[in-house]
């Protein structure tokens, strides 16, 4: 551990001393002000964290709706449109909250996630992507909702600046 955090070298603290009767007192310097960091407006933990938290989220809720048995093999045709309608509009809301998190340059990679994670896993087994008219239609639908919660994060993002201005 030393190898990648080498050890800071010990500094003895400054103890203050009094000044020996009939010695001339030295005018002492100034404290410089101390100066309040804070963290930067566009650097939060939410924001870094967001993709692969979103990422364990879909997982999560594949693995919700494998369970469930509510993914797109169900035995009636009319329960497989409404099961694949509900999935799709979990991954939806998944990505919106996700993308309104994260940066907006990410978004299309929080969508591509959640796309990858219902179409390998509910519209299709055994994790096998295809891009045939119900892949297409999923990630459009995707990538609209990344879109919508990136545009609706950066309008907040721009009125707090405004406000603070």
């Amino acid at each position: 551990m030393a190898v990648f955090h080498p050890p800071l070298p010990f500094h003895r603290p400054h103890i203050p001393r009094a000044p020996r009767p009939g010695t001339p007192r030295s005018r002492a310097l100034p404290r410089p002000r101390t100066v309040r960091r804070t963290a930067t407006p566009g650097r939060t933990l939410a924001r870094d964290l967001a993709v692969p938290l979103g990422a364990g989220a879909a997982a999560l809720l594949a693995t919700g709706l494998l369970l469930t048995g509510r993914t797109g093999h169900a035995t009636h045709p009319s329960h497989t449109a409404v099961t694949l309608a509900v999935a799709l509009a979990g991954f939806a809301l998944l990505t919106l909250l996700v993308s309104a998190l994260a940066r907006p340059l990410l978004m299309p990679v929080v969508a591509l996630v959640s796309w990858m994670f219902y179409d390998g896993f509910v519209l299709h087994q055994r994790s096998d992507l295809a891009f045939q008219q119900p892949d297409r239609t999923g990630l459009l639908v995707l990538l609209l909702a990344g879109a919508a919660g990136a545009g609706c994060a950066a309008v907040v993002r721009s009125l707090r600046r405004r406000r603070t201005s």
